[in-house]
């Protein structure tokens, strides 16, 4: 047909059934698909922008499809008063028959076609994101009547489209004349959401959505227009990414600026990290690690997560898919060229590139964190205050990373330069280039504060041996200890555990007092053995104490004093098991005991033995009455 024949030709108007022919399911699409009703906007932005990509490529090959107009971009319109919002494009546009295949058939993709027949580098360079076909009929969830007018670029004016639905399973198409290219929709909004037509509204949800999109989006001037505006309009989005830009290009307050407007922190960050990635899985992170915790580290339920982008679109507000759970203070965005997406975009599916991307951010935090404790230990010291506890769970869940995690632990010892003990600023590293001479073990000790850790009678030979002793005190150690045995080769042990194996550093003439030690005095352990045969499992001569009279030590396979809380808190049941008492024979107290004979004083000292000792472990007393009553009748019997 030729062009005059085709101006003369009338207009040609028909209802068409959707091809997807079943009305439940456009209606579970228009009402179940989405979980907030404002996404509509980026879908229709984004496929709006995926036209003008179309229209730039196949522009490439002929340039006389941008018609005289190179600019690419998009308007968005608002009527608060008739209750539409008008989106028009100036992209490739559609012909007649694409309006139909296009927008009568549910999950048919243009992109997704347009994508199949690239090759090579435009494949890799093309910037498009609708591959679902569904993304336009989200239109739906706020709109009861949608107006679709197009022309598709290098066709005549008379061979424009009209195509119109209610969302009910049916749609009209219509040839008009269209004089512009590219696409334009009005919606016309139900009663109930006309307020998305507020100015103030729409121009808020682009720059959530669809800030970092290519192209501009130009609403109406709400101040003096600027000369390289369209006359009238103003861009709201900023139309690129500041990740995407490249890194020498970026000043340090780009970042932290770009930083509060994703995390609403008036605080600066105290690090950040901005990687490309190229080659099977492409993909922009922009990490960073917040100076502050949030008042929800803990909540189960609160959002946490990365920005989820795909080709600069926004897509989720908390991925948390990209990052383990410990390492969920970390914020930021990360920008994929292509996610397996569910149909709505909204959720990831699982896929082994998901897999690939989150441990390679999670490696990029940690060599970010141990950069950070290197460079600029000042500012690590602040990062573990506030989020150490949470990085605690990281050797446990992240068997592949457990050395990285375990170099950025930090600890309070027996010689931290703090008195107070909470000075958590030893490395495992650190500790073992302090161990001495024939030490083979990396020793710590459990307890429910720093003070309680530091004052512990399970210390006192192995300070007096100038042995460091890690002082743990976080409700999370307990539980990582169990799980974390060893480190470059030494293994780490609980003093207050097992045996307490201090071959490599003591001398034949000690090894032989502490035996000569336990051979004098096997009666005592005995007696005591019998009275307190209700409350521990053995009495034996201790080597551990050199002031205290006793201690209770834990057997190898026992719940400790923490995690046992922590169930009972939890209204389980821990395991019962009985400690062992070592005794300090040398200490005046057992000395006087020792000399008593079986009988009322004997029994109340034996008892207040074991009752001090469960204290100075942090326990509870199996009956604190009758404690206090046996140390009355002591204190009575002082001349």
């Amino acid at each position: 047909m030729t062009a005059n024949e085709a101006q003369a030709a009338p207009p040609h108007k028909e209802t068409l059934g959707f091809q997807a022919e079943v009305k439940q399911l456009l209606k579970l699409m228009i009402h179940s698909l989405y979980s907030h009703k404002e996404i509509f906007l980026r879908e229709l932005i984004s496929n709006a922008s995926d036209a003008c990509d179309k229209l730039r490529f196949e522009s490439l090959a002929n340039p006389g499809l941008l018609e005289g107009q190179p600019e690419l971009g998009l308007t968005l319109e608002s009527d608060e008063a008739a209750g539409t919002i008008t989106l028009t494009d100036n992209g490739i546009g559609m012909s007649r028959q694409e309006a139909i295949e296009h927008l009568g058939t549910i999950a048919r993709s243009g992109t997704a076609e347009f994508l199949g027949r690239m090759t090579g580098d435009q494949k890799k360079d093309a910037q498009l994101i609708g591959q679902f076909g569904v993304g336009f009929y989200s239109s739906f969830i706020v709109a009861d009547r949608v107006e679709v007018f197009s022309r598709r670029a290098g066709l005549p004016a008379n061979e424009g489209v009209r195509w119109e639905s209610r969302g009910e399973g049916e749609f009209v198409v219509e040839t008009v004349d269209r004089p512009a290219r590219g696409t334009t929709i009005v919606l016309h909004l139900k009663d109930a959401e006309k307020d998305f037509s507020s100015d103030y509204r729409l121009r808020s949800l682009v720059r959530r959505y669809s800030d970092h999109i290519a192209f501009p989006v130009r609403m109406r001037a709400t101040a003096a227009p600027d000369a390289k505006e369209v006359p009238g309009f103003e861009t709201v989005n900023h139309a690129q990414a500041l990740w995407t830009r490249p890194r020498n290009d970026i000043k340090d307050d780009d970042y932290r600026e770009f930083y509060r407007h994703i995390t609403h922190d008036f605080s600066d960050p105290l690090a950040w990290a901005h990687n490309r990635v190229e080659g099977a899985k492409e993909y922009t992170s922009l990490l960073y690690i917040p100076e502050r915790a949030p008042y929800d580290l803990w909540h189960r339920d609160a959002a946490r997560g990365l920005k989820l982008y795909v080709r600069r679109v926004f897509i989720l507000d908390d991925a948390e898919q990209f990052l383990p759970s410990y390492l969920r203070f970390v914020k930021g965005i990360i920008d994929s060229a292509d996610l397996p997406l569910n149909v709505s975009r909204e959720m990831l599916q699982d896929d082994e590139a998901i897999e690939s991307i989150r441990g390679a951010i999670s490696r990029r935090v940690l060599d970010l964190l141990a950069k950070l404790a290197k460079d600029e230990p000042e500012k690590y010291a602040a990062f573990w205050k506030e989020f150490g506890t949470v990085l605690k769970e990281g050797p446990v869940e992240d068997a592949t990373n457990r050395e990285r995690i375990a170099k950025l632990l930090r600890f309070a010892t027996t010689q931290s330069a703090d008195a107070a003990g909470d000075a958590q600023s030893v490395g495992l590293e650190d500790y073992i280039a302090r161990m001495k001479s024939g030490q083979e073990a990396i020793y710590y000790i459990i307890a429910d504060s720093p003070a309680a850790a530091r004052s512990s009678p399970h210390l006192e030979v192995l300070k007096r041996k100038g042995i460091e002793v890690l002082l743990l005190s976080d409700r999370v150690d307990e539980w990582l200890m169990d799980h974390f045995r060893e480190f470059e080769g030494k293994k780490l042990r609980n003093i207050v555990r097992g045996t307490l194996d201090l071959s490599g550093i003591q001398t034949e003439e000690e090894k032989q007092a502490q035996k000569s030690l336990a051979g004098a005095h096997t009666a005592l352990t005995e007696r005591l053995q019998k009275r307190l045969a209700d409350y521990v499992d053995t009495v034996v001569v201790t080597s551990r104490l050199t002031e205290s009279p006793a201690c209770l030590v834990l057997g190898e396979h026992d719940i400790g004093a923490q995690m046992r809380r922590i169930l009972e808190a939890a209204g389980q049941k821990p395991p019962q098991s009985k400690p062992i008492l070592e005794i300090n024979p040398e200490h005046p107290l057992l000395a006087r005991i020792a000399g008593l004979q079986d009988g009322a004083e004997f029994d109340d000292l034996a008892l207040l033995v074991f009752e001090q000792a469960t204290l100075a472990d942090g326990g509870h007393l199996p009956d604190p009455a009758a404690f206090v009553q046996r140390l009355n009748r002591l204190l009575l019997s002082l001349k």
